[in-house]
């Protein structure tokens, strides 16, 4: 970090405010700081799946049995019919493809959320969550995330199923972004869609399974739209290892439904953590926590200078991020670099 450089100008920093889990770019801002990071910066489970996977053959294409495998074990981990899920390399490739999907036109998303929700259909229109009645008495296409990033919150399956109908009956289509949804499952729109509900939903792998390299995700919902990003991504959507990685990982039910309880328990002692530094967390999901606090921009650099890397936004600098500290030691070093003067 340059000297003449100040807490909110180092706040601002673009490469650290885009995504989360930049730390090349961290540690190039901040060469001083001690290492190894702590990286905080993502809602990534920092208790990653590490179960048997079977061995991959990489001089071959493949298998299209093997992919059909993997639709049918995320079918069944997510409650829905085999035909309504379609592998993708990542919900952010998936997002970046509905511009292709013919989806109809006005195009909204919910603000704030995810930065690629506003990039993924032209023109697109940001509007609040307080309007997303008004908006779907209008039809086109709605976008969301349930629950939503940065700030957790989730909205009520009724609700959400209501501005689906609303919408179909004027024709459009309602996008949830599930990528955060596995650890509160019975909030998830999935198994309580019928087949001519005009709703397109992603789910991501890497997120809940802590294995953000995988890249892997689904969209899942409505069969013509999901046919029509199934043919969008061609024969091979996703590699060899992702299919193995990924179908091991879905079929493992105990390690699913254990780990809720676990990144539950981890929420709730970095709950504590934040609350004993007059931080009040914010949102529903269990994987990260936004607090609000005029003091961001400061304890974002702070927090930097001792290795420990959160996420800040531009468009709000009263808004900081923290993922799950992976263990005692981690949890321990964020309560003292917090406690720092």
């Amino acid at each position: 970090m340059e000297a003449h450089r100040s807490p909110v100008e180092a706040f601002a920093l673009h490469s650290l405010t885009f995504h989360g889990g930049r730390l090349d770019e961290a540690a190039t801002a901040f060469p001083d700081a001690p290492r190894p990071w702590l990286d905080l910066s993502t809602g990534i489970n920092p208790f990653a799946w590490d179960g048997a996977v079977p061995p991959v053959d990489l001089r071959a294409l493949p298998s299209v049995t093997a992919l059909a495998g993997l639709e049918r074990a995320a079918a069944a981990a997510f409650g829905v019919p085999d035909a309504s899920v379609a592998v993708l390399p990542g919900t952010e490739i998936g997002l970046r493809l509905l511009g292709h999907l013919g989806l109809p036109a006005p195009f909204r998303y919910i603000a704030p959320g995810y930065r690629t929700h506003g990039e993924a259909l032209a023109r697109a229109m940001a509007i609040s969550v307080e309007a997303i009645d008004e908006a779907a008495g209008q039809g086109g296409t709605l976008l969301l995330a349930n629950p939503n990033n940065p700030d957790g919150r989730l909205l009520p399956l009724e609700r959400l199923l209501a501005l689906a109908r609303r919408l179909g009956t004027r024709g459009g289509v309602l996008v949830v972004d599930e990528a955060f949804i596995e650890a509160t499952p019975e909030a998830s729109l999935l198994p309580h869609l019928r087949a001519d509900d005009p709703v397109l939903v992603f789910r991501s792998f890497g997120k809940y399974f802590g294995l953000a390299g995988v890249r892997l995700g689904f969209a899942c919902g409505a069969p013509t739209l999901v046919a029509r990003m199934r043919a969008l991504l061609g024969s091979w959507p996703v590699s060899a290892t992702a299919i193995a990685v990924g179908t091991a990982a879905y079929r493992d039910s105990w390690w699913i439904d254990g780990m809720r309880e676990g990144v539950a328990g981890a929420a709730a002692a970095l709950d504590r953590v934040l609350a004993s530094h007059a931080l009040t967390p914010l949102g529903g999901c269990p994987l990260f926590r936004l607090v609000e606090t005029d003091a961001a921009a400061v304890l974002f650099d702070r927090l930097a200078r001792v290795g420990i890397l959160t996420r800040p936004f531009e468009y709000n600098p009263r808004w900081l991020r923290f993922g799950l500290p992976g263990d005692a030691a981690a949890l321990s070093r964020l309560n003292e670099a917090l406690g720092h003067r």
